[in-house]
């Protein structure tokens, strides 16, 4: 993978919205209309995009799949989807209907049989989400914690064949309040896999602060809330991230202790 920036279309309730750290409840309506907001990431340049059922996650039951489906069809772009992807069934659905990499979460923690499956099948295109809360993991949507701390679940995975983990440090997640890098860097220790960060990116500095990790691991940055809020453009993001995987983009000065 080269280091590349995805919008984030989480859909619940028929709307495109945002948590705020995870929280049901939390939500902040940006569309009513998600696969036109995809479509508009796309259109902008986006290289990818990250589309996330949020109901299905939490309840396992499919409430958006269609809307998830519509907009894998009609963006230009290549498409990582989850929420509620319980089974091998749904991980054939989405990916059958063009997504080019299924996101698993609460599936790959509950059903190791079911994650071997899919991974046999497609491997290359099976990300596992790795949402810490407090160095655990956490599931469905979020809401249960697991006990299970998240590098003690990596080695599992990478033995049922999954080719990326999706990080994303649950207290930033739609603050703005900056990356976690040093979640990140915990995670890069025990695994060669790609990773893809998520989680409180709120400025260029904060973007380009996580493709300089791109040499020790970090594939790409999911952004949210930051797109939403128009603190910087799609080309804008882009740009940044090049300029850092290029070596053109200078390095931020040493803070003198």
């Amino acid at each position: 993978m080269n280091f590349t920036v995805y919008p984030a279309v989480d859909i619940a309730g028929g709307h495109c919205v945002r948590l705020l750290q995870g929280r049901f409840g939390s939500e902040t309506v940006y569309s009513d209309d998600p696969v036109k907001v995809a479509i508009g990431f796309s259109s902008a340049g986006a290289r990818w995009l990250h589309i996330v059922d949020l109901d299905g996650a939490k309840t396992g039951q499919s409430a958006n799949r269609a809307l998830v489906l519509e907009a894998v069809r009609l963006s230009s772009c290549p498409v990582q989807a989850g929420g509620g992807l319980r089974t091998v069934e749904d991980v054939q659905e989405i990916l059958f209907a063009g997504a080019n990499r299924a996101v698993l979460g609460t599936f790959a923690l509950e059903d190791e049989a079911g994650v071997k499956a899919v991974c046999r099948e497609f491997g290359p295109r099976i990300a596992v989400s790795l949402d810490a809360k407090g160095g655990e993991l956490a599931s469905h949507g979020w809401t249960v914690g697991t006990g299970v701390p998240v590098l003690d679940a990596v080695a599992a995975f990478e033995a049922a064949g999954v080719s990326a983990f999706i990080y994303t440090d649950v207290s930033r997640d739609g603050t703005m309040q900056g990356p976690d890098i040093e979640g990140l860097r915990r995670l890069l220790e025990v695994t060669e896999l790609p990773v893809i960060a998520s989680g409180g990116i709120a400025s260029l500095d904060d973007l380009r602060a996580v493709a300089r990790l791109e040499s020790e691991g970090v594939a790409g940055a999911i952004v949210g809330r930051a797109f939403y809020e128009h603190k910087f453009s799609v080309s804008e993001a882009n740009l940044a991230a090049d300029e850092v995987s290029s070596g053109r983009a200078q390095e931020p000065p040493l803070v003198e202790p």
